[in-house]
């Protein structure tokens, strides 16, 4: 699939793109500590995969658990959610390249990819795109339904698994992880359902824990020499001071014994934080959040789980 992406040329050949530069030809972009995404050859990219059908969007309204109202009274957290900002219907949409990358950089070809906060559609489709297996779990089965829709019209030969239920259980069924690879809810910054063993409806220190005991049970799926990469951001709580979301994650895989290996800012489109700087900054000295961190982690011997790619 991944070939077709660009389309084929007059003569039929699959039309292959040349990234700037050597290390990116060679590694479809460079592997530095700062990703950039609003580049040019990051945007093609993105273009060309939502090209062939994805719709991250699907399935994930937030405006029915009243994120707008929300928003209203803080509209600087708009920078602080998701990868790509928000929807029309105030929903965060994953960047298909960082899941080609991660998948690319840290998993073996024909592995098996476990994500316990799946989400919408994009990191299952992108796996199956690459001829990775994939399961994730998610609590709401509308969005499990709209993700199945979208796999089967667009890699019908490796159709992703997508669990509908709490993570805290479904893991203990899950596949052995090859690689894990995910992005978890934000606190309460976004609110998909009301039912309670959702995270984003609990309180910080409750959800802390939670967040704490499912990485557990996820380090336990993974086998020994993988990597896993959590997509992950500091965000503000309701009165304004930042939660130290990216330190927490790290906290928690290394109690697991599974260490930081490597950290990456990934930049983003600054959208419409152009338009929102002057105010926040005025008012509250508060800075345009434009990125967001890329954590990978190591089970065992890096050295082993980078001869097994």
């Amino acid at each position: 699939m991944i070939e077709s992406l660009y389309g084929v040329d007059l003569f039929g050949d699959v039309i292959r793109p040349n990234p700037s530069g050597i290390v990116a030809q060679r590694f479809t972009i460079p592997p530095f500590t700062i990703l950039d995404a609003r580049s040019g050859d990051w945007q093609e990219r993105k273009r060309a995969w939502l090209s062939i059908g994805i719709k991250g969007e699907e399935g994930r309204s937030a405006k029915a658990y009243n994120i707008h109202e929300w928003l209203e009274d803080r509209p600087d957290a708009r920078g602080e959610i998701g990868l790509e900002g928000l929807h029309g219907d105030g929903t965060s949409i994953f960047c298909p390249v960082v899941s080609e990358l991660a998948y690319r950089w840290f998993s073996p070809f024909g592995g098996q990819i476990v994500d316990p906060f799946a989400g919408g559609s994009v990191r299952g489709i992108v796996a199956g795109s690459l001829g990775r297996n994939y399961w994730g779990c998610d609590l709401r089965q509308e969005q499990i339904t709209a993700n199945e829709l979208q796999a089967k019209e667009i890699i019908p030969e490796i159709i992703p698994q997508w669990v509908c239920g709490d993570s805290m259980e479904t893991l203990a069924d899950a596949p052995q992880a090859d690689m894990v690879f995910s992005c978890p809810p934000y606190g309460n910054l976004e609110v998909y359902s009301d039912d309670a063993a959702d995270l984003s409806n609990m309180e910080w220190h409750t959800f802390v824990a939670a967040y704490k005991r499912i990485i557990h049970r996820t380090v336990n799926v993974m086998k020994q020499d993988t990597f896993a990469c959590f997509v992950v951001g500091d965000f503000r709580d309701n009165k304004g001071f930042y939660r130290n979301f990216v330190s927490t994650t790290i906290d928690a895989f290394e109690e697991c014994g599974v260490r930081l290996y490597n950290e990456a800012i990934l930049a983003t489109p600054v959208g419409t934080a152009a338009m929102r700087v002057t105010k926040q900054f005025e008012s509250g000295r508060k800075m345009a959040k434009t990125h967001q961190n890329v954590l990978v982690f190591c089970k065992g011997d890096w050295k082993k789980a980078t001869q097994k790619l």
